[in-house]
């Protein structure tokens, strides 16, 4: 090929490419065109590895583990010292708030707690921990980096999927394991690597612990047994306000990037609703601001007594999931917005209330179900039915389950004298 050819072809290659960044910011804008160009660089960089949650060494295989297992357990009402092994939280991440919850209760019933953060990324262990201190002030619990080994325990709990591979690799030493689990991971992929080493946790042998039925069942059906503990609802957040605010609206709790949650099949039912009720204002919160396809009044992130206000003023909201419920449901519920949720029987399992509106997921039903909700005469009467449904809810019945299964696991049983 002569120099002259080349030069014709690169200049063709050139002129396709800024066809197409034209095209990119026709349709999407800049904001499109921005993510784009990002994207190629992410995929020519190779950087997909940086979204594998775990360092390569980090990985278990549960037909290869060396756990050592307690000779000589601790005497029934010795205090004990429990492990948390879990990734560093966000404000306001609501696995991380279950998490805490059953710490403190640990905590309260006079037992130490360590958690032991992994953080794949080696970020700043101070500021992991000052965010912990921040969105969970009650939580009195020591903080380690799980690099520095995971030792000194009675017993430790693996929270997420990456964290029982890190258990069993650094937790070699002699303890009770379990395995708190709020969703089944597996399903958080496509059929692949992640999929598969996710899966392989529940072989470990670590004392499983279920959120709901939804995990029990699915485990059971592999033959897998698991202790269950019931969800609860923080209703004395979450709650009918004594101030009389006129209802209108519908919120969105919006997680882009988390597919579980339904981000897209939301923004396509919402789009269709505004359309209908232009006159109804749409909440977004979860997200950053962006583009929806809708207007949109943007929460970003809300403190939960802010977010109970926001849910004592809207008629209706999504709380999409399509594994586990998600809090979210209950919560709308207890502060009289009512929850529209994809039909789904693992989501079904977590939740007990008539007064949940159930959709088919897609964009026309869930459009049809918040639109029924919103030319309703009976708002206020549906919003106390809502807040009633789940009024006896709490997570105390769950904390108290949580330390009575680790204290039988891991006290010395009395003798038998008979």
């Amino acid at each position: 090929m002569t120099e002259r050819v080349v030069i014709v072809v690169k200049i063709a290659q050139v002129l396709d490419v800024a066809r197409t960044a034209e095209r990119v910011y026709r349709t999407d804008g800049y904001r499109g065109l921005a993510g784009r160009i990002l994207r190629s660089f992410y995929d020519r960089l190779g950087t997909d590895m940086l979204d594998f949650p775990l360092l390569l060494d980090d990985v278990a295989d549960s037909g290869n583990l060396n756990l050592q297992s307690v000779q000589i357990k601790p005497s029934s009402g010795s205090p004990l010292t429990v492990g948390w092994l879990t990734t560093p939280p966000g404000l306001g991440s609501g696995g991380h708030t279950t998490m805490f919850r059953m710490i403190t209760a640990l905590e309260e019933a006079g037992h130490r707690c360590i958690i032991f953060l992994y953080d794949r990324y080696q970020g700043v262990m101070r500021q992991q921990e000052a965010v912990i201190r921040q969105g969970w002030p009650g939580v009195k619990a020591e903080v380690r980096d799980s690099r520095d080994g995971v030792c000194g325990v009675d017993a430790c709990f693996a929270t997420s999927w990456p964290t029982a591979h890190v258990l069993a690799v650094h937790g070699g030493a002699p303890m009770e394991r379990f395995y708190f689990i709020q969703d089944y991971e597996p399903f958080f992929y496509p059929h692949g690597p992640e999929y598969a080493l996710a899966d392989d946790t529940y072989r470990m042998g670590y004392t499983a612990i279920s959120l709901g039925r939804m995990m029990a069942n699915l485990l059971a059906s592999r033959g897998l047994e698991s202790k269950v503990i019931e969800f609860g609802c923080d209703t004395s957040t979450y709650r009918l306000s004594d101030q009389k605010v006129a209802r209108s609206g519908v919120v969105f709790f919006a997680r882009p990037g988390v597919p579980r949650r339904g981000f897209t099949l939301g923004c396509l039912a919402l789009r269709d609703f505004h359309e209908r009720h232009p006159d109804q204002e749409i909440h977004v919160y979860g997200c950053t601001s962006r583009d929806l396809g809708f207007p949109a009044t943007h929460h970003e992130r809300l403190t939960p007594d802010a977010l109970n206000n926001l849910y004592n003023s809207t008629i209706a909201g999504l709380a999409l999931s399509f594994t586990n419920i998600s809090l979210v449901a209950s919560e709308m519920l207890a502060s009289g917005t009512v929850p529209v949720i994809n039909d789904s029987p693992y989501s079904r399992a977590g939740l007990d209330s008539e007064q949940a509106v159930w959709s088919p997921p897609t964009p026309r039903a869930i459009a049809n179900a918040l639109s029924d909700l919103v030319t309703k005469d009976d708002v206020d009467q549906r919003a106390r039915r809502a807040a009633q449904s789940v009024r006896g809810l709490s997570w105390q019945a769950s904390r108290t389950a949580l330390v009575r299964i680790v204290e039988e696991s891991v006290y010395a049983q009395p003798l038998d004298l008979q």
